[in-house]
């Protein structure tokens, strides 16, 4: 009975793979836009800009990453800050078939970004800047079909810190709940 079990898992996880990388991947080709015609902030640009910044700087972090309640921290020299925050930078809209699809409210301070769309995947970005400085940056995302439903939040600090929080529903194998803290050594 516990090999059947198995081979049923197995096809329930080949299955949610196949929806989701169907869901991911798109019939319309990655145009690359120059950051003079971008239409919204270049969130991509900044947060490649950012990783060279904190690669140079080789400073360590406190690393705290929770998993369905279970916690473990540790002091951690990032070598691949690129990576690291790969969830911020894919956060961007300026893709040339989206160019209509958020709206943008500018209010003192705060640039916000909603989706038009609920298809859309970045939801809500809200940019709180100091003259030109970024103050922080905070990212919601949402993807939901018929097998799998994921909502993030993203908050970045410059030189301070940035958390990383995901819910994941996957239909037949549960919930899943992660939190990656990272506080930047000062």
């Amino acid at each position: 009975m516990y090999w059947f079990k198995l081979k049923q898992l197995t096809i329930v996880a080949l299955i949610c793979g196949l929806f989701l990388f169907i869901q991911g991947s798109g019939c319309k080709p990655d145009i690359k836009e120059t950051g003079s015609s971008l239409k919204y902030f270049d969130i991509k640009g900044y947060f490649t800009k950012e990783a060279a910044r904190l690669t140079k700087q080789n400073k360590p972090i406190l690393k705290t990453i929770t998993y369905n309640g279970a916690t473990e921290s540790k002091k951690v020299l990032i070598n691949n800050w690129g990576r690291e925050l790969d969830f911020f930078a894919s956060a961007d809209i300026n893709k040339p078939a989206w160019k209509d699809s958020y709206t943008i409210e500018k209010s003192g301070n705060f640039l916000i970004y909603k989706a038009k769309y609920p298809e859309l995947k970045m939801r809500e970005m809200v940019i709180k800047k100091d003259s030109q400085k970024i103050d922080w940056i905070l990212i919601y995302n949402s993807t939901k079909n018929l097998l799998y439903q994921s909502t993030e939040k993203l908050s970045y600090f410059p030189d301070s810190l940035y958390i990383i929080e995901k819910l994941q529903r996957v239909r037949l194998l549960g919930t899943n709940i992660y939190r990656v803290k990272g506080t930047i050594g000062r």
